[in-house]
């Protein structure tokens, strides 16, 4: 009976602990959630593609399941692995975090380099000889899931990295809770999108004014736009980040030369301003990182295309995917 109690106590003080540092967590989970902006503009800038060629019936249900698979990859997979590593081999963060910053960085010069000298996909001709809209869609949200995993990974370790708690529970309930915001807002982001033009067509076919119904046609025409603005945006977010993530994991693992020069670049430039410093020696060390991170990118697509992706596919059996 006394061991009940005192677990019952054990209980009632970590639930006043929480309920007192609620605020603490949110304020953490804000703070954490911003280093991964340009991981989530690219989860939001890639996830559309999946839902592309299907019924607008079908659209929400695709991306629900998406989602889904996206919770359980941060809170039940991701969510254990990143606090065993933070309390038990907190030295393998960093080498962890260049790992994924390489694989943003690989991803934003690759699509660059696709852009500038175009190529046949053979995921999309892949997906083109799929006749069975069932058999296809079950394809999509296992391919965007996995895709998700990693984005996901990368959005974890970033927020652990820049997780300041207390406690162990404070950077678990923290963690978590960059997971579920992060997820809710680039599902809820994606799931309007792609409704948008459904929103315009309906305007502009049933809007009961004139100017109702070219509003609809303007969005209608906007959206192509829109998503690839969100394309561009999303690749120069992952370059930027990526570009970051390897200057700062240099820095600290003891090779201080390109974080120092371009701290003093960054500086230098904005001196003598009397306002706007601060966002000028941000938007310099953005560039740099970005330039960084695109040269980085390009020096690892030969590397993953002609040495990784073949060593996978031979360890996997599966053929490995060209350019």
């Amino acid at each position: 009976m006394s061991g009940l109690l005192a677990l019952l106590d054990d209980v009632a003080a970590i639930a006043k602990v929480a309920a007192t540092s609620v605020d603490d967590v949110a304020a953490a989970a804000a703070k954490a959630g911003s280093k991964t902006a340009g991981v989530i503009i690219d989860d939001a800038a890639v996830t559309p593609k999946y839902v592309q060629g299907f019924a607008p019936a079908r659209e929400l249900p695709i991306i629900w399941r998406i989602a889904r698979g996206s919770f359980f990859n941060k809170l039940v997979i991701l969510l254990p692995v990143a606090m065993l590593l933070a309390n038990f081999a907190p030295w393998m963060i960093t080498p962890l975090l260049m790992l994924g910053g390489s694989y943003l960085c690989f991803e934003g010069a690759e699509k660059i380099f696709h852009a500038l000298f175009p190529h046949a996909d053979k995921h999309i001709e892949a997906d083109m000889s799929v006749k069975d809209p069932g058999h296809l869609e079950e394809a999509k949200v296992k391919g965007a899931i996995k895709t998700d995993f990693i984005l996901s990974a990368e959005i974890m370790t970033i927020s652990l990295a820049a997780i300041e708690a207390p406690n162990v529970w404070m950077q678990g309930a923290t963690l978590a809770l960059v997971g579920i915001m992060v997820t809710i807002a680039v599902y809820g982001s994606v799931g309007l999108i792609v409704k948008m033009d459904d929103v315009g067509l309906y305007l502009a076919e049933n809007g009961r004014t004139g100017a109702g119904r070219s509003f609809g046609r303007g969005l209608v025409k906007f959206m192509p736009v829109l998503l690839k603005i969100l394309s561009i945006v999303g690749t120069a977010a992952m370059l930027w980040v990526g570009g970051s993530i390897m200057v700062h994991g240099l820095h600290d693992l003891g090779w201080h030369l390109p974080y120092d020069q371009i701290k003093v670049l960054a500086a230098s430039v904005a001196a003598g301003l009397e306002s706007g410093a601060g966002a000028v020696k941000w938007a310099v060390t953005a560039f740099c990182d970005g330039v960084l991170g695109l040269a980085w990118g390009l020096v690892l697509i030969p590397i993953a295309t002609r040495l990784v992706g073949p060593a996978i596919a031979a360890v996997t059996g599966k053929k490995a995917a060209g350019h």
